[in-house]
């Protein structure tokens, strides 16, 4: 996933309508029950990806995600079927203890945690770890930390840089991080993948440290050939007895790799010989294989789909003239047929669930609500009085198209057609996904409308509200589409940003939400759903709410 490491900007995309992030892809949870998982066997898992980075610079991996097999962190995520993310303790023996109004987090280590070859972790590990993130040679990863830890504006790494002062180990099993501002989702932030523990000694060649990294994970690097293949197998010395968010079920895991979308799929609905043994994490079922899917009962219950996933939105440019007027934009938010761009997705139980708000379901905060009440394909006759009323006629809007997505065209045209039934001519403009970014993040902002799509990368909402609201966020690479700037609001996120209590940061989101939507800088399209096949003999698969991808840390086989 393609992700911004601005402050706290949230991801974008692999493509501008899949993928926190930028997200896209595909109710109620579905897939595998926990009841018949066995310890032992080979778990194959089917991917287009080319290369698979376990640096922990320079990953972008989710929480429940590949790197998290090999490497653990000082805290780690828990999912359910049913529920939103935890953060749980990983190597850290809490979620970490704040101080001095929110600015100073303090973790300590468990006893007994060792590496793959019997050494011991030790906080200086870590230290050393998240200090790589910032070599310019090892760019990349999730940067969240680096526009939070003190003093670590021009810090360049410890190759050339030094230490970083902000991060301090006064003990073998004490860490403690000094911020430059209060950030109450600190225990998410040292999930992430730079923060797993890399031993100075073992970093002698840092451009090749991601092939075999040392393991504090349930697994180890067995081989690893780019383009075809990663086989994981077992860490004979990991503690299953410390690690609450891993089951380390399977012997070893191998990633058959640079496989097409298609060839995955067809593979997966055969379910033959290993196949049987096997699941993909990131292809999901196009919309030309769903009726041959959903026709076979025995296929269709090896579907695991999320119960919602990524927001899919119609950004507006709040700075064109055309658009800088709310009550027009009200009048998009009735116009706009969603049950077309739900159609051009997939349908309902494979596309995803009309949307009304910012927050998405599975995030703490979210509620819902919905400031435009019209049908699922829109009230185009509303849309055209409130247009009337607001003295605006012969409206003509240029919609940035992302080509390189297979629905890309079609969601287009669903909004075109849309729009057009309320009087709004709008004339599309297909873009390669480069090029098209570089428009809608770069400076200028020469575009009327664009679709994308968007998934925070932990479970708060401060990942749905902040890389796509907050002024800061506007040019220069974020993702803040629509142009939207209001002091009130950016002082609102500040707050929210700072507030450790999790129940009352979530309050603040969702009335951020709320606030937000007032304006109308956007309109909610769908909860785009994710929908992964996996074997017969493939257990503990299932998308939970957030995130809509399988969590692998806890996946295994029946014999």
């Amino acid at each position: 996933m393609k992700r911004t490491t601005q402050a706290v900007a949230v991801a974008a995309a692999l493509a501008l309508a899949v993928t926190a992030c930028n997200a896209n892809d595909k109710s109620t949870p579905s897939g595998s029950g926990t009841a018949a998982a066995e310890q032992g066997g080979t778990l194959n898992l089917l991917t287009t990806s080319k290369e698979i980075s376990l640096d922990p610079a320079k990953s972008q991996n989710l929480g429940t995600s590949t790197i998290h097999l090999v490497l653990r962190g000082l805290t780690s995520w828990k999912t359910s079927t049913d529920k939103a993310a935890e953060v749980v303790p990983d190597l850290a023996t809490d979620t970490g203890q704040v101080s001095d109004g929110g600015k100073t987090w303090t973790y300590k280590l468990k006893p007994n945690l060792k590496y793959a070859d019997g050494s011991p972790i030790v906080a200086a590990d870590i230290k050393y770890g998240i200090e790589r993130s910032f070599a310019p040679e090892l760019s990349g990863g999730l940067g969240y930390h680096k526009s939070l830890l003190a003093g670590a504006e021009k810090y360049t790494g410890p190759y050339k840089g030094g230490q970083l002062a902000s991060i301090e180990t006064p003990d073998d099993t004490t860490i403690v991080f000094k911020l430059n501002k209060a950030f109450g989702n600190w225990p998410w932030i040292v999930s992430m993948p730079a923060f797993s523990p890399v031993p100075k000694k073992a970093d002698t060649d840092p451009a090749h440290y991601g092939e075999k990294p040392v393991a504090s994970g349930p697994y180890q690097v067995k081989s690893y050939a780019p383009g075809s293949k990663l086989e994981l197998e077992r860490n004979p010395a990991w503690d299953k007895g410390s690690d609450p968010a891993r089951t380390g079920l399977p012997d070893s895991i191998v990633y058959a790799m640079g496989l097409q979308p298609d060839v995955i799929n067809q593979r997966l609905i055969a379910d033959s010989g290993d196949d049987k043994f096997a699941a993909t994490t990131g292809t999901s079922v196009p919309a030309a294989l769903i009726p041959t899917v959903t026709g076979n009962p025995a296929v269709k219950a090896r579907v695991a789909t999320s119960p919602s996933g990524a927001l899919q939105y119609l950004a507006m440019n709040n700075k064109r003239p055309a658009l800088a007027n709310v009550e027009v934009r009200k009048a998009i938010q009735y116009a706009v047929d969603k049950q077309a761009v739900q159609i051009a997705e997939g349908g309902p139980e494979f596309g995803g669930e009309i949307a009304s708000t910012l927050i998405t379901p599975g995030m703490d905060g979210y509620a819902k609500y919905n400031l435009y009440e019209a049908p699922p394909a829109g009230d185009p006759d509303k849309a055209k009085s409130m247009l009337a009323a607001a003295g605006v006629s012969n409206l003509n809007l240029v919609l940035a198209v992302d080509s390189d997505q297979p629905t890309g065209l079609p969601v287009a045209q669903a909004i075109q057609q849309g729009l057009k039934r309320a009087g709004i001519t709008v004339t599309l403009k297909p873009m390669a996904n480069e090029p098209l970014t570089e428009l809608v993040t770069g400076p200028k902002g020469d575009y009327d409308l664009t679709v994308s799509s968007w998934l925070p990368d932990f479970p708060s909402a401060i990942g749905n509200i902040q890389p796509l609201f907050a002024t800061s966020e506007i040019g220069n690479g974020g993702y803040n589409m629509s142009r939207y700037s209001n002091p009130v609001v950016d002082t609102a996120i500040n707050a929210a940003t700072g507030e450790a209590d999790h129940a009352k940061a979530a309050g603040m989101w969702g009335a951020l939400d709320k606030q937000i939507m007032a304006d109308a800088p956007l309109v909610p399209l769908i909860y785009a759903r994710n929908a992964f096949l996996h074997g017969s003999k493939v257990q503990n698969f299932y998308l939970p709410p957030y995130p809509p991808y399988p969590n692998v840390l806890i996946v295994g086989l029946s014999k």
